[in-house]
């Protein structure tokens, strides 16, 4: 019998993450953000339990774009990282130091369960579209000093100590040329909006100006950060803390070519077989109306995954609009779509059933000609799905 330990050779597995770890390069962005927010997280909850005594003070993000530098860079002042931190966390593939402190964490506080990573190959994305990746870094620890690790996508790097005012993390992209697009403002806006619409941590992605005039007629300029998020979406917050006027709003803003209101909603919030909470919206049906299955987003800790959710949302509520987060869902390493897992379609009546429960109370509390219309649900959805006929 023979037994031995199976070697990795970083110069064979690097290009293989570099180039086929996420199907769309576009990805690379949401991993660095959620990186960074993570960072930011991850000194709260530091702050929350005494261990950090220092001013959390604007923790805001900032993404940056320098096209004559052909770099982009996101920055944060969250925990940053030492040099030993470095070397663990960044030179390390497949090592997540998002678990690792969730594990450490996990018995003191429930806020580490909004941390994002999971699998520690996220930073590694930057490489898809960098000829150079640098990271600029300054530890919340007292007395700590920066540090600057620099590598071209080869497994060596160099590590120096620097220079670095604020705490937190500089990640800076050299854009390689076959992936100039990412110099451009327009797309990595679209980026931002589609993945980290909702993000809790504030994201800078340049700046807004707004010139007023006084009764003089005297014109007055004021400059401020443009902030392309709202941390606090409707499905993260208390139903009872929210007016009719806050979900109305939180549906235009998920879906802001639709100009009608919707006819109702329910808000989920779930704890047993799974987490999941979200807000599900019905909307207005239209005597020619079509199915169309990717009105339903699926988020993970507010985190956009996919609207593709079949996996999770079965057919009668595919006339449904609306955003689903969860952070049990099982996802694949890029969490861009679902892992087929057996519990998950288990579970999926329990989820279902409650939220039919939510929508048959709201639907007695309405109008009578609202509660007719609002009927008409019950009826398309047990002809097209007659498996779950008995659940609505």
């Amino acid at each position: 019998m023979a037994s031995g330990k199976i070697n990795v050779q970083t110069e064979n597995i690097f290009p293989i993450i570099k180039k086929f770890l996420y199907s769309d390069h576009e990805i690379f962005l949401r991993e660095l953000v959620s990186n960074a927010v993570d960072a930011t997280q991850k000194l709260k909850v530091l702050a929350s339990l005494g261990e950090f005594k220092g001013e959390l003070g604007d923790v805001k993000l900032e993404v940056k774009l320098d096209k004559d530098k052909k770099t982009l860079t996101i920055s944060d002042r969250g925990i940053g990282m030492t040099g030993e931190e470095v070397e663990k966390y960044i030179t390390q593939v497949a090592f997540s130091g998002a678990e690792e402190f969730v594990k450490k964490y996990k018995d003191k506080t429930d806020a580490v369960n909004n941390i994002i990573g999971h699998f520690g190959l996220g930073f590694f994305s930057a490489f898809m579209v960098s000829a150079k990746v640098e990271v600029n870094s300054l530890s919340y620890k007292e007395g700590s000093k920066a540090v600057h690790w620099e590598c071209d996508g080869s497994p060596e790097y160099t590590l120096v100590e620097a220079e670095k005012a604020q705490r937190g993390t500089d990640i800076v992209l050299h854009i390689a040329d076959d992936s100039l697009e990412f110099l451009e403002e327009a797309r990595i806006s679209h980026i931002l909006t589609k993945y980290c619409k909702f993000l809790p941590v504030e994201i800078k992605f340049g700046e807004t100006t707004h010139t007023d005039k006084d009764e003089a007629g005297k014109e007055t300029t004021t400059v401020s950060d443009k902030i392309i998020n709202n941390p606090h979406p409707a499905w993260t917050r208390k139903p009872a803390d929210l007016k009719d006027e806050d979900y109305k709003t939180f549906y235009h803003e998920l879906y802001p070519s639709t100009f009608e209101e919707p006819l109702f909603w329910i808000h989920l919030n779930v704890d047993y077989p799974f987490n999941l909470t979200g807000v599900l919206f019905f909307p207005r049906l239209k005597k020619n109306f079509e199915v169309q299955k990717d009105r339903i987003q699926l988020y993970c800790n507010q985190v956009f995954v996919t609207d593709a959710v079949g996996e999770i949302v079965p057919d009668f509520l595919a006339l449904l609009q609306g955003v689903i987060d969860s952070p049990d869902i099982p996802l694949n390493v890029s969490r861009s779509y679902l892992q087929s897992d057996s519990n998950v379609k288990k579970n999926q009546r329990s989820h279902y059933q409650e939220g039919c429960r939510q929508a048959g109370g709201t639907l007695q509390e309405r109008p009578g000609r609202l509660r007719t219309e609002m009927g008409r649900y019950p009826c398309i959805c047990t002809i097209w799905d007659a498996e779950r006929r008995e659940i609505l």
